[in-house]
């Protein structure tokens, strides 16, 4: 298998919703979406939104996952001021803020904020893993290579 992700895929309640708020983020649905589901384009892997029963019943596995489910998706940014800029907006988009920006134990600055459905997203800046022109996270090389 090769080491990449081609999709995220989010159950969620009610993918209308969902998919306004990520628009109201500023993602921009591609015109392959459709009333079922919901595609993003986030330069690299896709972002899709699908519902819960549906997307439980592809896989199937039973539907009632609540909680925290051990996942956070993640938002780099280039400096602790957009953390809050973003955090911010993600709040005034509908998001609940879960854990407002603040110095993290690794020497960066982050926060978390959920969507509609409780996915936690991370927004984070980290001064060691610096973006590139991109806005792509710029990891060190395999310690094989």
């Amino acid at each position: 298998m090769e080491a990449r992700i081609s999709f995220v895929t989010l159950g969620v309640a009610d993918v209308a919703a969902a998919r306004a708020f990520y628009e109201r983020l500023g993602f921009r649905a591609s015109s392959a979406s459709e009333q079922s589901v919901a595609f993003f384009d986030t330069g690299g892997a896709v972002l899709a939104l699908f519902g819960n029963a549906a997307l439980a019943a592809d896989a199937g596995v039973p539907p009632d996952g609540n909680g925290f489910r051990s996942i956070a998706l993640a938002h780099n940014v280039e400096s602790a001021a957009d953390v809050d800029r973003v955090i911010e907006e993600a709040h005034a988009a509908g998001a609940r803020i879960v854990k407002a920006g603040q110095e993290t134990f690794w020497g960066g600055y982050a926060g978390y904020f959920s969507d509609l459905d409780g996915h936690l997203w991370e927004v984070a800046y980290n001064p060691y893993l610096p973006l590139d022109a991109g806005r792509r996270v710029t990891l060190p090389p395999p310690e094989d290579a």
